[in-house]
């Protein structure tokens, strides 16, 4: 319809062609007349410009309304009304945060700002795509949207490279003028920006016949006050559960903070008071679970806050099983191995010495962490061991008392270097939150200052490093292979290489390994949503055990708890993701949809009563109706004066 405007020309081209049909003349007498009028000239001309001017622009405010548009931050100004929008609406747990400003979620205010929108859109079909499902779905009017269980709450997270390509694959189907509508929080785990799949999103949206108009709306700002709850992993030792548990601030780190930690396990309840100093807090929680139990399930909870898709978390647990772990060496290096990998008093934990032919023969699928202080491995038993870490064992390789050229997962070993006379290698730094060496839960370091060592072997190849020597050679490095890690240590447990056989730093060192490998069969229990072992299969049903209270109209796939597959017990969490507070910046959503037709419009608004578009077609028939009115009062002739005639009266004659 905007093609219509060109008509505003037509009465500038009349008056062109109307001043090309008239031949000037000059003829004497009219230099009196010309002489006469040209005090008025001037005004006569500016009446006539008006006239032209107010007839070019009532015919363009008659096409613009013609055209319907709309006017708003997220519409800015333009022709109105398309045959199909289609809806990409982020579900995940994050759009569930409330903004600072208010008290509903940003999910809430995206979906009233859309079907405000819609309805303004007469005869626009509305079709949603959602982050949990990723399936298109008619919407049959805009009042419904906020009725759907398709844009109810979940604890899932959101892939929103897959959606719009799923939309894409969408409009590719569907003939007709539309516009693909994103409604999201922007958080970068979500839209992954750096991801290669935008390249071919982008291709597919601009190769359709008519490549939609993109429009993003993005409801960021502040956020309202919130705590997360997460258990980071859960063990069964013996006669007891433990819980790593982590609560986290958002924003900048306030006061302490006292929360009341309410727990339910089988049915009983508990509430216990924690204090979170600054932005996180780690800590081990407890709970008594006698061995002749075969498995429970509970949760932990925190009070209502800025967000309540993240106050709450599900564990479950098996039988308990003894903690295997396996050395592999000899001499006194494999002694002190093996009291770190199984100390007294530490029950369930077994530790077994061995030889690689031994362990070639005993196999590795019940085992947490090998210790491995022998030449490199190589052949069949590197392959064995590649996929006892895959499968999420831990491997800590000590450096090999014989020197060798070997090679595992890409790491050899330097040839061994001796300290100068009366002098130490020592360890100078490490990592204190990550690593083989990092600080206890409560905040306790590893005393690593107490490292001497007169012999070393420094790895080398491609792996990160979590500690170094004094002169900045490589201590411990890291190899994440599938679920599991192979750690690289430079020295041996052996006096005659150093003092790591000393408890205080070999003791850490050895557990943090073999708790981390145990809980890969603890770590069964606690899935996250969308994985595949959040999901029944073959011939299982899902059934909901936990009596959380959750009024949520959402598919019970997309949410969080305990549940039954089958003979399988699972407690289902949110995605780790979903609790990263960084969000993309607004300016770096334009390229991923470079080349077409794109509008960002940033919303932080509480209020579901703000509109983010209006129509203003009456608004232009309006400018219409008053450019025409003031182009026929501006051709009105002017009033013309009475001509004065002379009153009679006595006539004098005049003399001659």
């Amino acid at each position: 319809m905007l093609w219509g405007l060109l008509a505003a020309a037509v009465p500038i081209i009349i008056h062109l062609l109307n001043r090309r049909r008239h031949k000037t003349v000059k003829w004497a007498a009219m230099q009196f007349l010309l002489k006469a009028t040209r005090e008025s000239r001037g005004k006569k001309r500016l009446r006539h410009i008006l006239i032209l001017i107010c007839r070019a622009l009532g015919i363009a405010a008659l096409v613009a309304a013609a055209s319907l548009p709309l006017v708003g931050g997220f519409f800015g100004l333009g022709a109105g009304t398309p045959d199909l929008v289609v809806l990409v609406l982020d579900r995940s747990a994050s759009m569930e945060n409330n903004p600072e400003s208010g008290g509903v979620s940003r999910r809430h205010l995206a979906v009233q700002r859309v079907a405000r929108a819609v309805s303004d859109l007469s005869g626009t079909r509305l079709v949603l795509i959602d982050s949990a499902s990723g399936t298109p779905q008619e919407v049959p009017s805009p009042e419904v949207l906020a009725e759907l269980s398709a844009t109810a709450p979940t604890d899932s997270a959101a892939d929103l490279p897959t959606l719009v390509a799923n939309a894409a694959g969408f409009l590719a189907e569907t003939p007709g003028r539309a516009e693909l509508w994103i409604a999201s929080d922007l958080q970068a785990s979500n839209w992954a920006p750096e991801d290669d799949r935008w390249s071919n999103v982008r291709a597919s949206l601009a190769s359709l016949t008519q490549p939609p108009r993109v429009r993003v709306l993005a409801l960021g700002g502040e956020s309202a006050g919130n705590q997360s709850l997460r258990i980071l992993g859960s063990q069964r030792r013996g006669d007891r559960l433990d819980l790593e548990l982590e609560i986290s601030r958002n924003g900048p780190a306030r006061a302490p903070l006292g929360l009341p930690l309410t727990t339910t396990l089988n049915g009983a309840r508990s509430t216990d008071n924690v204090t979170v100093a600054g932005q996180r807090l780690r800590f081990l929680k407890t709970f008594p679970a006698p061995e002749t139990e075969k498995g429970g399930f509970g949760w932990i909870s925190i009070p209502g806050d800025g967000n309540p898709r993240d106050n709450v978390a599900y564990f479950a647990y098996g039988p308990a099983l003894p903690v295997r772990s396996t050395v592999v060496g000899a001499g006194e290096a494999a002694d002190y191995l093996q009291l770190a990998a199984a100390p007294d008093g530490f029950g369930g934990q077994i530790a077994e010495t061995t030889d690689p032919n031994g362990l070639r023969s005993a196999g590795t699928a019940e085992t947490a962490a090998i210790f491995w202080a022998a030449p490199l491995p190589e052949g069949p038993l590197a392959e064995s061991l590649e996929r006892f870490v895959q499968d999420g064992g831990q491997l800590v390789l000590f450096a090999s008392p014989d020197s060798d050229g070997s090679e595992f997962l890409g790491i050899s070993w330097s040839e061994t270097q001796n300290a100068p006379a009366e002098q130490f290698f020592i360890l100078d730094s490490w990592d204190r939150s990550d690593g083989l060496l990092r600080d206890g839960i409560d905040g306790t370091p590893v005393p690593g200052d107490r490292l001497r060592a007169v012999k070393r072997r420094v790895p080398q190849g491609e792996a990160s490093i979590l500690a170094r020597w004094d002169d900045t050679e490589p201590f411990v490095v890291r190899r994440v292979v599938g679920k599991g890690t192979a750690w690289f240590v430079g020295s041996l447990p052996d006096y005659t290489w150093s003092n790591l056989g000393d408890a205080d730093v070999l003791l850490p060192l050895a557990q943090r390994a073999v708790n981390t490998g145990a809980a890969r069969f603890d770590s069964g229990y606690l899935v996250e949503i969308g994985s595949p072992e959040a999901r029944p299969t073959g011939n299982e049903m899902r059934e909901k055990l936990d009596g959380f209270d959750d009024n949520s109209s959402a598919d019970p796939s997309h949410l969080a708890g305990v549940f039954r597959f089958g003979d399988r017990v699972r407690a289902v969490n949110r995605p780790a993701t979903e609790d990263l507070e960084g969000q993309m910046e607004s300016s770096a959503v334009a390229p991923l949809f470079d080349g077409l037709s794109f509008s960002l419009f940033e919303d932080a608004s509480a209020s579901t009563q703000d509109n983010i578009s209006r129509s203003v077609w009456r608004a232009f028939l309006i400018a219409m109706l008053f450019f025409l009115l003031a182009e026929a009062l501006l051709c009105l002739p002017k009033p013309v004066s009475p001509v004065e005639t002379p009153t009679a009266g006595p006539q004098t004659a005049s003399p001659r």
